[in-house]
Formats: C-alpha cells, sequence, structure tokens
C-alpha cells in the first residue's frame, strides 16, 4: 500500500507564505502533513531558492499535473483571483482567511470547489490558539448577558486588506463560534485620515437577543491586542484565562487539517459545520460594511 502523496505549491512568501515552506518541509512525524510534498513556491518577487525550496512560475504551478494543492498565501485583495485559477486548474485549495472581500465572490468559490470535488480549506488559526481554546471552555454553557471584543493594531493598507469587517474577520469567526449565529443591529466607522486611524464599532444581536459589540481599532503605534468583557448570568469574563504553550504551531495545527481534508478523514457534518461559519461570516462582513459606507440617513 503506497500511501497517498499530494504535490503541494505556495503562492506568496510574506510571513505566512514563509512559515508554509517550512511547515511543509518539516512536517510532524506521523500527522496527515507527511502526506503533503512541497513542489515549489510562487512569488512576483525573485528568490531563486528559499532553504531547499525552489521558485516556479505561476503557470507551471497551473499546469504541473504534480502539483495537487495550492497554499495561498498572497495579500487579501488577491485571494480571490487566485483561488479561482486554481480551482480552474483542479486543484484543491488552502487560503489565508479571508478567502475573498465579497461575500457573493466566497459563495461562488465555494460552489465551484463543490461542482470540482476539490477541498477548498480557509485558515483560521485564531481558532486553534491555546487562548482561544481555553476561552472557549470557559464560555461553555454559560448564559450571555452582553459582550464586548476590543481588537487594536497597527495600520493595515486597505487596499491590500480590504475592508476592517473583512480583514477583521478572525474577530468576528470567535464570536459566531463562542455565541452562535449573530445578527448585524447596526455598524459605523470612524476614520482620520492625516493619522491613519480608524474605528469600527459593530453590534449584534445573538438569536436570544442579547447584545454583543465588536470593535476593531487600528492606528499609528497601536499594540496588538484584544480585550474581552464577556458577562453571563453567573458573572464578568474580562481577561483570557491561562493558557499553556502549545507544542504545535499554528500553521502546522491547520495543514494537518488540511491533510486531513485530503485524506478523506473529516466528518461530512464537520466539513458542513465549517463550511456554514465561513460563508456566514463572510455573509456579516458584508453587511457591516454596507452599514458603514451608507451615507448620513437624513430625514426630512
Amino acid at each position: 500500500q503506497i500511501s497517498k502523496m499530494f504535490g503541494t505549491v505556495v503562492v506568496g512568501v510574506g510571513i505566512a507564505g514563509l512559515a508554509r515552506i517550512r511547515d511543509l518541509m518539516n512536517p510532524m512525524p506521523s500527522s496527515p502533513s507527511e502526506h503533503l510534498k512541497l513542489f515549489g513556491f510562487v512569488s512576483r518577487r525573485s528568490f531563486g531558492n528559499i532553504n531547499e525550496a525552489k521558485q516556479i512560475s505561476l503557470e507551471d504551478a497551473l499546469r504541473n499535473k504534480d502539483i495537487h494543492a495550492a497554499f495561498i498565501s498572497t495579500e487579501n485583495r488577491t485571494h480571490e483571483e487566485t483561488i479561482r485559477m486554481f480551482l480552474e486548474a483542479g486543484k484543491h485549495v488552502l487560503v489565508e482567511y479571508p478567502m475573498a472581500l465579497s461575500a457573493k465572490a466566497a459563495h461562488e468559490l465555494w460552489e465551484m470547489a463543490e461542482e470540482k470535488g476539490k477541498v477548498l480549506h480557509v485558515e483560521h488559526i485564531e481558532l486553534l490558539t491555546e487562548e482561544y481554546k481555553q476561552l472557549k471552555k470557559e464560555v461553555a454553557g454559560k448564559d450571555l448577558v452582553k459582550g464586548t471584543l476590543h481588537f487594536t493594531g497597527h495600520v493595515l493598507d486597505e487596499n491590500k486588506s480590504g475592508f476592517p469587517a473583512f480583514s477583521g474577520i478572525a474577530r468576528l469567526t470567535w464570536l459566531i463560534d463562542l455565541f452562535g449565529d449573530l445578527t448585524v443591529t447596526s455598524a459605523t466607522r470612524e476614520k482620520q485620515k492625516d493619522k491613519s486611524y480608524s474605528r469600527m464599532t459593530v453590534h449584534f444581536q445573538t438569536t436570544n437577543k442579547k447584545p454583543l459589540t465588536w470593535i476593531e481599532e487600528r492606528g499609528p503605534g497601536m499594540r496588538r491586542e484584544k480585550k474581552i468583557n464577556f458577562c453571563f448570568t453567573s458573572g464578568c469574563l474580562e481577561s483570557f484565562p491561562e493558557a499553556p504553550r502549545s507544542s504545535v504551531g499554528l500553521f502546522m495545527q491547520d495543514q494537518n487539517l488540511f491533510a486531513k481534508k485530503l485524506l478523506g478523514q473529516v466528518s461530512k457534518e464537520e466539513l458542513a459545520a465549517e463550511k456554514w461559519r465561513i460563508l456566514r461570516c463572510l455573509d456579516l462582513a458584508e453587511v457591516i460594511q454596507q452599514y458603514c459606507e451608507e451615507p448620513e440617513k437624513i430625514y426630512a
């Protein structure tokens, strides 16, 4: 029995792309990742080789029959087009979140993957952190009264990363994963061009009509940080529970999950739940963007 191997290519070599190359070249022993074989990487910049990995052209990556899957680590703006190219070429795709910068595109790409019988996997390392796993345990079974998740971070180039509801979709994913489906009740955004400052405030309701607020704030010199304040009938949680360090890196955990999908080792139920969550978050991101970009309503 020869074990099935999947040739892979990494597209884009920023921080995530380099982590992907490293992890593909050093898979965890006896993990699903051992079924992935790095063929090379694609970049607009010219590198030659990175470690043992060789640079190949995009055309080669799309045409080569020995490449079965692409890891897309380019800037957000180009995700949609790159996913489409690789799916059209009959390859499986792993892409960093957000998979696209519009809900319509995301739904189309998902349908395309299903039609072609290919795995479309969206990385969500924010759900794999020990900090998050502990938080989820802490929240489980409690009755929410109200809550806030406030993220701060450095300035992003929106032309590349997209509207904050999309570039910050990791936070939205947390809220949906912790508290179930949400409805947007209002969303606003304050921008100070000269200061490159941006603050988006989104108000949601849970299915039990409880209020949740998400604040995404970015500006020069702002520390990358998440603050939580979740109040339950049993009391409030105002800081993250202590979490151990994980022995397995986040990208490696994600890579193992992708490999499991390629090997058919993930249940239909899990796949369906994940699909719902990813597309639901993108739908909500679009609603949020529409709210924020609506001209002020003027009442006579």
